[in-house]
Order: structure tokens, then C-alpha cells, then sequence
């Protein structure tokens, strides 16, 4: 018997070349935090600006009378609804990478089952130490 077989599984199931004893791939942890921080504080400096501009306008609003208060209110809509469709944009956005973590979870727990009952024994301990001291 060679080996050098690409049959390494008691069904004779090729094993793709480069694969062979390693593990899944899992997420980049560092990538990823730099990509929620980036959306968090873009999303955070766009509602400041946001926020910023409507307090601008209802002060102006305050100030003026006639035609030019239904003009300013027209575009605090308009930036609501902005504000509203960004809100909606970093929904997805987040709910998209909370799902991707969730996968690469399931498959971590999957590929090293003591392992991660050993981590969320450890977690536990450690929370019943910090909650006792309460």
C-alpha cells in the first residue's frame, strides 16, 4: 500500500490536495473587528452629522416664518429618512457579519468539541467568581 493516496478516509473519499490533517478555515478575528469598528464609527460620525444639521435647521425653523418653514421642514424629512435608510444599510450590514461569526462558531464547535466545552467551562467559572464577589 502507497503513502502517497489521496484516500486517507475509510470510504475512499478523495481528500482535496492541501487539505489533508488541517482544519477549517476560520474567520480573520482581527480583519473583522477593524471592519465593525470602521462601519461603527463611520455610522456613528454620520448620525453626529446628521444630528447636527437638524438641529441647525430647527433653530432655522424657530427663526423664519412663512414659505421657509415648510421648505426647512421638507428637508429635516429628507434627513430623517436619510438617517432611517442608513440605519437600515448598517442593520444588514452587521446582521450579515454577526451570521458570518455564527457560522464560523458552529464550525469551530464542531471541529474541536472539548475544546469549546473546556473555553464555556472556563467562562463559567470565571463569570460564578466575578458574580459571587457581588
Amino acid at each position: 500500500m502507497s503513502t502517497d493516496s489521496t484516500f486517507g478516509t475509510s470510504d475512499n473519499t478523495p481528500i482535496p490536495e492541501g487539505t489533508a490533517g488541517s482544519t477549517p478555515p476560520l474567520i480573520d478575528k482581527s480583519a473583522h473587528r477593524r471592519n465593525l469598528q470602521a462601519a461603527q464609527n463611520a455610522l456613528i460620525e454620520e448620525f453626529h452629522t446628521l444630528i447636527g444639521d437638524t438641529e441647525r435647521l430647527l433653530k432655522h425653523t424657530q427663526e423664519t416664518a412663512g414659505g421657509q418653514t415648510e421648505e426647512l421642514r421638507s428637508k429635516i424629512n429628507a434627513n430623517i429618512a436619510k438617517a432611517r435608510e442608513m440605519l437600515k444599510e448598517s442593520e444588514g450590514s452587521m446582521r450579515d457579519q454577526c451570521q458570518t461569526a455564527v457560522q464560523c462558531t458552529e464550525e469551530y464547535v464542531h471541529t474541536h468539541p472539548w475544546q469549546s466545552i473546556g473555553i464555556a467551562a472556563g467562562v463559567g467559572f470565571l463569570f460564578g467568581l466575578i458574580s459571587s464577589r457581588r
